[in-house]
């Protein structure tokens, strides 16, 4: 099942734009590789879990998969050939906001091939481009 907000205060939210980079969750913070947005936009929650199913077959059991992002925003439609007028229409899906520099997925406890491979076919779903990155060393 798909994820969303178990209670918002306003059901309907306005469209706004993503402008800027990310400056929270750009960084690995939970696993040894993240997969990280290099352009803005919204993903859903369809295509969060379709990543999630992807990676956590990927995987196998072997690893663990971190998901970042959650879909807040609830993005509305009107159905085709309405006139104009007539309100704001339904909440057909919810997604997540992704700035540039966001990071999506992580992965523990795998190789970097295995994380390598793993997140090719997770970006593969994703409608932004992403990149691989690794954890940077603590000091």
């Amino acid at each position: 099942m798909a994820m969303m907000p178990k209670r918002v205060k306003f059901r309907k939210s306005q469209k706004g734009r993503v402008r800027g980079n990310a400056t929270r969750g750009n960084f690995v913070a939970f696993g040894d590789y993240g997969l990280q947005a290099l352009e803005p936009g919204k993903i859903s929650a369809q295509t969060i879990e379709a990543g999630r199913v992807v990676g956590s077959q990927s995987v196998k059991g072997g690893g663990k998969l971190y998901i970042r992002i959650f879909p807040h925003k609830s993005v509305t439609s009107i159905p085709a050939e309405t006139r104009m007028g007539k309100g704001k229409g339904e909440v057909e899906f919810w997604a997540a906001v992704v700035k540039p520099g966001t990071i999506l997925y992580e992965l523990a406890g795998v190789s970097e091939e295995a994380a390598r491979a793993t997140f090719a076919r997770i970006s593969y779903k994703l409608p932004v481009t992403c990149r691989f990155v690794a954890r940077r060393p603590t000091l």
